[in-house]
């Protein structure tokens, strides 16, 4: 057995902070924009809400590749084979750098097929076509602050990207002051001036990260790096990833069919949904810092052979993940109606905002379940049945059930609130199960093995 890494003596909380601040400023560039874009109105919000789906849908397609070379590296690094751990985020950031350029160019030649697949009138598409344009034309800078991350997260280093998210959000809100109402001189653009600080701050935040990841880790990656790569490493990263990333990209799916759902459903359904999901994702944003830092610290405890530590690491985590979920969940339920307060005026959208709120008092817990197990079974590289179960609950519980409940027994947004609670607790405990059974250790005996003769 290796010796144990720094990474493995520290507690998940030590690593979940900075991810959570993390999460929360990179989720508050959209914040911002959403928050400044509802001065111009809510029309505005709506057009460049759901045009975003398109952003958010190309970022978890470079999850499988950041996904894979994580739970890889975390493998090596608790092996003590830092050369290994290199090998595999040179692989990650070649493949994700092409896949980014491969979705920008897509996006920039085929921006009417998106805005006809959103279901965008055509007032709404003029409003977005800048938003789309830009942010979806520089994605593949996006994929490589992905991998980035993923690099500096799985070596333990999980403030820098906290740090970079933070440059990130003054760029962003100081371009849009100065852009978006024209201040000290400059044009006043709109959803223009907002499109063009996002990218700006993208593109300064990437160029930190390299800087860290660098500093921080030793990885080296040149232009060679960019044509040609280990197939076999590549295969393994894939093999993770693909499964991994599935349940992610098969969520944000059926996000979308809800999306398109409330669209059907009338102007001021869309916008409740679109500022209300802002709300939830700050929330939301602590279940996947306590499960992303269960996966690094479970990563290393498999590639040392540890796997007693790691069973223990999983409970310890869902303690301290409920034990803050709740008392947060109750808070921001509390401020939800001042909070909707700050975007709109409109009685019906704050009214149903709060409600939905509520209901989050039940969801969030399970989430924390869902998403704690998830990644450390993901860690353990028992992936495939998380990619099993996914889909049935998500489309089953989750879309169908949502759309029963809000379209035949007419109850809108609350019905699909409901349903979204049913998946995310039904999800949990089917994944607490897997892990309460065992099964996954094999795959992490096999996961040990297969570093151990590679190293």
């Amino acid at each position: 057995m290796s010796a144990p890494s720094s990474v493995m003596s520290r507690g998940a909380l030590h690593l979940a902070w900075p991810i959570l601040i993390e999460q929360l400023l990179r989720l508050s560039v959209g914040l911002i924009d959403t928050f400044m874009i509802s001065h111009i109105s809510d029309q505005a919000v709506a057009a460049v809400g759901s045009t975003n789906q398109i952003n958010v849908l190309a970022i978890l397609l470079f999850g499988p590749l950041a996904i894979g070379s994580s739970i890889l590296t975390t493998h090596h690094l608790g092996a003590n084979d830092p050369a290994g751990a290199n090998r595999i985020a040179r692989n990650a950031m070649t493949a994700c750098t092409w896949l980014g350029l491969i979705i920008s160019a897509l996006v920039l030649l085929f921006p009417g097929d998106i805005f006809a697949a959103l279901h965008l009138t055509f007032d709404l598409r003029e409003l977005a076509y800048p938003f789309l344009m830009l942010v979806g034309g520089t994605l593949f800078i996006e994929a490589q602050m992905q991998c980035l991350c993923a690099i500096l997260r799985a070596n333990g280093h999980t403030k820098a990207p906290m740090i970079v998210a933070l440059a990130q959000n003054i760029l962003t809100l100081g371009g849009n002051y100065l852009l978006l109402y024209g201040h000290f001189g400059l044009p006043e653009l709109g959803v223009l001036g907002v499109s063009i600080s996002t990218v700006v701050s993208r593109i300064i935040a990437c160029c930190i990260l390299w800087f860290l990841v660098k500093r921080h880790t030793g990885f080296v990656f040149e232009f060679k790096h960019i044509v040609s790569f280990d197939p076999r490493t590549f295969k393994r990263i894939l093999q993770l990833g693909l499964p991994a990333a599935g349940e992610g990209i098969c969520w944000f799916l059926g996000y979308m069919t809800i999306t398109a759902l409330c669209a059907s459903l009338g102007g001021n359904t869309l916008a409740t949904l679109t500022y209300t999901i802002q709300i939830v994702l700050m929330v939301m944003v602590y279940s996947i810092a306590i499960g992303l830092a269960t996966e690094i610290i479970v990563g290393h405890m498999i590639g040392a052979g540890d796997i007693e530590a790691a069973n223990r690491q999983l409970h310890r985590s869902l303690k301290i993940g409920l034990m803050i979920a709740v008392p947060m969940s109750i808070t921001v339920a509390c401020a939800t109606p001042f909070l909707l307060a700050l975007f709109t005026d409109n009685p019906e959208i704050i009214s149903t905002g709060a409600k939905l709120m509520l209901i989050g008092l039940i969801l969030e817990p399970g989430r924390v379940l869902n998403f704690v197990v998830v990644n450390a079974l993901r860690a353990t590289g028992d992936i495939r049945y998380i990619l099993l179960v996914a889909p049935l609950s998500i489309w089953g519980i989750m879309v169908l059930g949502g759309w029963t409940l809000a379209a035949h027994f007419e109850l809108g947004l609350i019905g699909i609130w409901i349903a979204m609670t049913l998946d995310e607790w039904c999800r949990g405990l089917l994944m607490y199960r897997r892990w309460r059974s065992g099964q996954w250790k094999q795959h992490a005996h096999q996961a040990r093995l297969d570093v151990t003769l590679e190293y």
